[in-house]
């Protein structure tokens, strides 16, 4: 693309702010998780895509 229209580069840059929510908004709910499972003990074994994202948080903590 050597001229790129003002419009591909709006679509781009939403895209970009997309993402950038995205991966800030999955870090939250990461976060929250771990400390959810973290106080609650029981919880855990309840559900294995819980279990995953908290076995993997404290692995690269």
């Amino acid at each position: 693309m050597e001229n790129p229209t003002t419009t591909e580069v709006t679509v781009d840059l939403e895209l970009a702010r997309f993402s950038d929510h995205r991966n800030e908004q999955r870090t939250r709910h990461s976060q929250a998780l771990a400390k959810l499972m973290e106080e609650r003990d029981d919880l855990y074994g309840v559900n294995a895509l819980a279990d995953l994202v908290s076995d993997s948080l404290r692995w690269t903590a």
